[in-house]
């Protein structure tokens, strides 16, 4: 039994080590085909970024918005500046705090999102094609225990 342990260890290690190889590629992929397809009406990865962090987290403001994408405020600002241009966002100052700016999807701006969001569904699906119903539903299955445990994670914190 003591030997079990470290052996499990490894396993657990590797597989760590294998997510943090696989999430990369794969956004990397989807960024690449984002740019590439030019389908999405010129928006820019951090723009679809902050649209779908806006569709989870209405109301949010731009600080938690810039600290989403890992950027300053002002650069966050200008990305929402060019979504609020094209009327995918709505930015309106906090009832409370004069200071603090919320930022809310348009209507515009959650179809916009469905549809980019469909299109790279289409695209990496396509590419899953060529793998056997076995192979895509052990993808199912480890990408849904995945998604549990880094949502039990963030629950947490």
């Amino acid at each position: 039994m003591g030997s079990r342990k470290p052996a499990r260890k490894k396993v657990v290690e590797q597989c760590a080590a294998r997510v943090m190889e696989t999430v990369p590629l794969v956004m990397r992929f989807i960024r690449a085909d984002m740019r590439v397809r030019g389908s999405y009406e010129e928006i820019s990865v951090p723009q679809f970024r902050s649209l779908a962090f806006l569709d989870k987290n209405p109301g949010a403001s731009l600080s938690e918005l810039a600290d989403h994408l890992g950027v300053t405020r002002a650069t966050a600002s200008a990305n929402t500046e060019r979504l609020v241009q094209r009327n995918f966002v709505d930015r309106c100052d906090h009832p409370e705090e004069r200071r603090r700016v919320v930022l809310k999807l348009t209507p515009a701006g959650k179809e916009h999102l469905e549809a980019t969001r469909a299109q790279t569904r289409l695209y990496i699906g396509d590419l899953l094609t060529s793998l056997s119903d076995d192979d895509i539903t052990q993808v199912e299955a480890g990408l849904s225990l995945l998604k549990q445990v880094f949502e039990q994670s963030a629950d947490s914190t």
